[in-house]
């Protein structure tokens, strides 16, 4: 079986978040087999598609394993799934993606950009756990409780580079949220091409950091066009690994848009039956 593994959010190789991709030619197979191979690739996720037949709501059948879980949604794997079935010549157009949250769509445009059609998060304030707050070591604006799929805490700080300087207790944040935490500020100069960074940890999925979260940025759509007051933003996540990821709000849909680049083609030797 054919495995790559695809740098998202970037149109340069070893930037954006990279993950595994595996497009199977029947069902998928067993759970405990998939979470094997997601652990063997090790990166925050490795997306598992296979062809629908025709005539239904969706065109592939899709799942996502961190390292150590399955989980409800992902942007970055999504788009790198989008991006193998594109350049693989096995779709045109619209693909669209059966998943556990529901059916996702994902397009891709002449100038190979790759436009994914997502359900916008709620967002509920809350209370800053003390325990979250010591475990960041940082002034909190506000914190927000996003939607069940996505489950992340969505925390405010108070400028672009105390979201940049953070050094978080990494194992103290692990069991704060169903999924991770997500930080944020409004960018220091918008005249450098993006609105708002964050960055994203996840330890309690065997993540410590994940450079670009895609699923997160349909929290971070409403959270900032409600205050700067635009529908269409640009959003950059990450420490020392990078990416963009251009959002338009659509009421409850949120597009996400970015590149992928194919930086390693391989084949998986270790098939189900062994």
């Amino acid at each position: 079986m054919r495995l790559r593994i695809v740098d998202a959010f970037t149109d340069r190789p070893f930037r954006g978040n990279p993950a595994g991709v595996l497009l199977l030619d029947g069902g998928f197979p067993p759970d405990a087999w998939l979470r094997q191979v997601a652990a063997e690739v090790n990166l925050s996720e490795t997306a598992f598609a296979h062809p629908l037949p025709p005539g239904g709501d969706a065109d592939w059948a899709l799942r996502w394993f961190t390292p150590t879980a399955e989980v409800d949604m992902c942007g970055h794997a999504t788009l790198a799934t989008a991006h193998v079935i594109a350049t693989s010549g096995l779709a045109t157009g619209l693909i669209r993606f059966s998943a556990r949250c529901g059916v996702l769509t994902a397009a891709t445009a002449q100038d190979g950009t790759i436009t994914m059609d997502f359900p916008t998060s709620s967002l509920t304030p809350v209370e800053a756990d003390p325990a979250v707050r010591s475990a960041l070591g940082a002034e909190i604006r506000s914190v927000h409780d996003t939607s069940e799929h996505i489950g992340d805490l969505l925390v405010e700080l108070a400028d672009e580079r105390a979201v940049r300087e953070l050094t978080p207790d990494i194992a103290a944040l692990r069991g704060h949220a169903h999924r991770g935490v997500i930080v944020t500020a409004a960018a220091e100069d918008p005249s450098r091409g993006y609105d708002f960074v964050s960055r994203g940890f996840f330890p309690a999925f065997g993540i410590d950091e994940d450079p670009v979260t895609g699923s997160a940025h349909t929290a971070l759509a409403p959270f900032w066009a409600a205050r700067l007051g635009r529908t269409s933003l640009v959003g950059l996540q990450g420490g020392a690994r990078t990416g963009r990821v251009a959002v338009r709000l659509a009421s409850d849909r949120t597009l996400l848009t970015g590149n992928a680049v194919t930086v390693i083609d391989g084949e998986l030797l270790a098939h189900p039956e062994a």
